[in-house]
């Protein structure tokens, strides 16, 4: 047995989880710490990478305290992150900007000058498309994709620019700061959507770069997610309270990692994520893309394998707003007049709990108030930075229990949505792993599967399988797991959902409602959000 380091870089905190890899990956210990998310008017979003170390120490230390397990023992460090962030870094390292979180929608104006521009197919230009499509299996067509942010910095802060070295992501960032070199794994190069995933091409796509306007120097050295990075430095060490010497691995992103951490290594496996954003992803031999819903089949952890990945931008944090200012709101009015937040944890373990425990008490349906998820826009099956969250269907009678349920239906409709988008192009497995925060609440998990028609299973620890698929690729890197195809093995399954007709006929009358929503609205919330920027202007 062994144990590693697993650092989950999340957009509102970092998880620092202690592993022991025996017969299985057990989770001995973990420690969790916040740190900013900064929403500028601009449509800006961005993070501190300061606040981030801070938090790795703070958290490393925490962690050797309450355990038995001495630093000495450690024998691995890797870790799991959100991806398509942007941090240019100097020469020693050092950003040269504040990070710019994936949910960044400043770039605009660079994606229009970029690609959406000319004789157009699915918001591209046509050239430009079919390039990208043949060398990278996908393309870019996000606003809020790292090259367009690149751009944007090249364009809006030249002297910042001009002092860039490296292009990393998060973890790319924190890998350098702990061993000093600069690399990228192979799922955070191909997110940049400038890498070629030609077989025999592998690497970064000279012919892209000079298309976009980006600098091929800029683009670190590639490894891959179980390969050694380099050696933890005396520096960095000390800060973290490590010796210094620990092999740190390239670990992965969260979408690369999460599917790793729930088992879902084989081709054919679907899972389903709900923490702060949400997902669904299915392990595939091929690469695909289905330009008209916003899906792609992206670079994982396992080489040679794809994940099909459909995401929208807000699940979990949809639930944190109703936690924030629905259920404990500002003027002081509480869920059956009860102040929780003042009570025992031996009366609710969390708040959460007790949200899921009173959304159970009401029928399927939510009596047909109907919640649509998009509270920072949306990405999949469809891209429009200004969707936004409404309560549809509200009557007299709707109270406070029936809006906090549908807003977790309205997030289960989606992933539905996205789960048959999938269907479209493969098949999906027939009982998914459902992670992430959201998997803790078995009523959430019920939804899901009452919702979907399928069998849902929960592993251990859900809402920490990013971590979990960081020690997996650390105990391959150490030869203390075979390969990334043998990680099923290595992770039990706790609970088991099936569906329940009755329950999934109600959902089957709302659920075409649910669709037709953003259709409806698609031009309200164009002429809202215009509305919304016209009085930030005044």
């Amino acid at each position: 047995m062994a144990y590693v380091l697993a650092y989950d870089i999340g957009t509102t905190g970092v998880k620092t989880c202690l592993f022991a890899i025996g017969e299985r990956i057990r989770l001995v210990a973990g420690v969790s710490r916040g740190y900013g998310l900064y929403i500028l008017e601009n449509g800006g979003a961005e993070q501190d990478a300061a606040e981030w170390w801070e938090a790795m120490c703070a958290t490393t230390k925490e962690l050797f305290a309450k355990t038995d397990v001495s630093p000495e023992e450690i024998a691995g460090i890797s870790f799991c992150s959100q991806m398509q962030g942007l941090v240019l870094a100097d020469r020693e390292g050092v950003p040269v900007h504040r990070p710019m979180s994936y949910m960044d929608q400043r770039a605009g104006e660079e994606m229009k000058k970029g690609i959406a521009h000319g004789i157009k197919v699915a918001g591209a230009n046509v050239g430009k498309l079919l390039k990208s499509l043949r060398i990278t299996g996908a393309v870019s067509t996000s606003v809020k994709d790292p090259m367009w942010k690149y751009l944007w910095l090249k364009a809006h802060e030249p002297e910042n620019f001009a002092r860039a070295y490296k292009w990393l992501d998060v973890k790319e960032y924190l890998i350098c700061r702990l061993t000093g070199e600069f690399v990228m794994t192979e799922d955070s190069a191909y997110a940049t959507l400038l890498y070629d995933t030609r077989k025999g091409r592998e690497g970064w796509s000279r012919e892209l770069c000079r298309m976009f306007g980006v600098d091929l120097s800029h683009l670190p050295r590639i490894i891959k997610s179980q390969e050694e990075a380099g050696k933890l430095l005396p520096g960095p060490a000390a800060g973290l309270g490590l010796p210094a010497g620990i092999p740190v691995f390239g670990g992965g992103g969260d979408a690369s990692l999460i599917g790793v951490g729930a088992g879902c290594v084989r081709t054919g496996d679907t899972h389903i994520y709900c923490g702060t954003s949400g997902w669904v992803i299915t392990v595939t031999e091929k690469q695909m893309v289905d330009v008209s819903a916003m899906i792609a089949a992206i670079v994982g952890a396992q080489s040679g394998k794809y994940n099909y990945f459909a995401e929208m931008e807000t699940a979990g944090k949809c639930l944190e707003w109703v936690k924030d200012h629905l259920a404990l709101d500002e003027i002081g009015v509480y869920l059956e007049k009860k102040q929780v937040t003042e009570g025992t944890e031996a009366a609710y373990r969390s708040l959460y709990d007790y949200l899921t425990e009173t959304v159970a008490k009401v029928p399927a349906g939510s009596d047909g108030v109907i919640f649509t998820p998009w509270l920072h826009g949306n990405r999949c099956p469809f891209e429009d930075p200004a969707a936004a969250g409404m309560f549809f269907g509200i009557r007299l009678e709707t109270g406070k229990s029936e809006l906090i349920r549908a807003v977790l239906e309205g997030i289960c409709y989606h992933l539905r949505w996205m789960l048959e988008c999938q269907d479209r192009k493969l098949k999906t497995s027939e009982v998914i792993r459902f992670v992430g925060g959201g998997a803790l609440s078995p009523v959430t998990a019920q939804m899901l599967s009452d919702m979907t028609g399928r069998a849902v299973e929960v592993v251990e620890s859900p809402q920490n399988v990013g971590a979990v698929g960081a020690a997996a690729v650390t105990g391959v890197g150490l030869g203390l797991i075979p390969d990334l195809e043998a990680v099923g093995a290595f992770i039990p399954v706790k609970e088991r959902f099936s569906p329940r007709k009755g329950k999934q006929a109600v959902y089957d009358r709302y659920y075409p409602v649910f669709k037709k929503l953003y259709a409806a609205n698609k031009k309200n919330y164009r002429l809202l959000e215009k509305a919304r920027r016209g009085r930030e202007s005044i």
